[in-house]
């Protein structure tokens, strides 16, 4: 079988890792179609995975629209040459336009309802759409199947990933006091367009709330100020999951590392602009903290409402939630075997 798989999002390196390994490991031939989006190419050179860069994110209205008119020419060029069997992508908006002018199948894994005008783009033109069973936004009739869970279990899944202590003290774990990772995000995407996120001083008010019972690591796709650049994680890309699953707790704007840190059993509080259908999934199971319209006051209630519930009962409450939840990367791999024009070669 050969596959393209699209990578425009640090997250999609996650989430495709180990779909990528198994098909490499069974002898099918895999094109991975990189974007220079944050780490996400820093991410697949860490992680050993051959790709093509084929555009760098735009900025703005104006920008995401030309980079996207150059991604979906450069996609064509690359599945006109490689001829696949099967494309993927999450969101896969590029691969949607280019299956339907090649005639090759494309397979689309989302689970963000705000996203309005990429899935308008994207829905009309995909061959198979999968989503989280909490999403609530519209798909494609007809052509949608819906899974348990959250995206994460594609990588964070236990068949798959095994926290590393000791990669974590390398990577800055103080042993002797509560760890907490902190996140915030850039708002540059398609669908974070006139939106913004923390200020610089609900930051600080949150740093030092957390600051106040341990090590605060702070991971940010923003410049930072002499002040805060202190609390920077700065160790490989590859390994700061294995530091936040030592960590007491996640506080940040990013929904997706909140969900990474909710299916690690980390207590995970997430404050940013948007709340997908998976987010309030976590919160109604009692993995996740959501905070609208966040404010400095309303953060450190929530960190200190958060921080009553004994982690213990976070680690099992999580464990109770993966037992209903499949291993998104056999249902990846499952999917484009579904879908592919030929059949899949069987492992040997």
């Amino acid at each position: 079988m050969r596959v393209v798989v699209e990578v425009v999002h640090p997250a999609d390196v996650l989430f495709f890792k180990r779909p990528i390994e198994t098909l490499h490991a069974r002898g099918d031939a895999v094109l991975v179609l990189s974007r220079k989006k944050d780490v996400a190419c820093d991410l697949l050179d860490e992680f050993g995975i051959p790709h093509t860069p084929l555009t760098t994110a735009g900025s703005g209205t104006v920008g995401l629209a030309r980079e996207l008119v150059q991604r979906d020419f450069a996609t064509l060029g690359a599945v006109r040459r490689f001829k696949p069997d099967v494309m993927a992508g999450f969101g896969g908006v590029a691969i949607s336009h280019v299956g339907k002018l090649t005639r090759v199948p494309s397979v689309s894994f989302y689970d963000s309802e705000n996203a309005a005008l990429q899935t308008r783009i994207t829905w009309p033109f995909i061959s198979h759409l999968y989503v989280p069973r909490s999403y609530r936004g519209p798909t494609p009739v007809g052509r949608t199947t819906r899974l348990p869970g959250v995206k994460e279990l594609s990588f964070f899944h236990p068949n798959g990933f095994r926290p590393n202590r000791e990669t974590a003290l390398r990577v800055g774990l103080d042993p002797d006091r509560p760890n907490y990772f902190v996140r915030i995000v850039e708002w540059r995407a398609n669908h974070d367009l006139g939106k913004a996120g923390w200020t610089p001083d609900v930051l600080r008010a949150v740093i030092a709330r957390l600051e106040a019972s341990g090590v605060v690591h702070l991971s940010s796709e923003l410049p930072l100020s002499d002040d805060l650049a202190q609390y920077a994680y700065k160790g490989p890309k590859n390994a700061v999951h294995h530091l936040i699953a030592a960590c007491r707790a996640f506080v940040g704007e990013s929904a997706t590392m909140a969900s990474e840190a909710a299916v690690l059993g980390v207590p995970a509080l997430y404050a940013g602009r948007d709340f997908p259908g998976y987010t309030r999934e976590l919160a109604e199971t009692g993995l996740q903290w959501n905070v609208e319209n966040a404010s400095a006051g309303s953060l450190c209630a929530a960190i200190d409402e958060m921080l009553a519930v004994p982690q213990s009962d976070i680690v099992a409450t999580r464990d109770r939630y993966l037992e209903s939840c499949p291993d998104w990367s056999e249902a990846i791999i499952e999917a484009l075997e579904r879908h592919a024009k030929r059949p899949a070669r069987s492992a040997t």
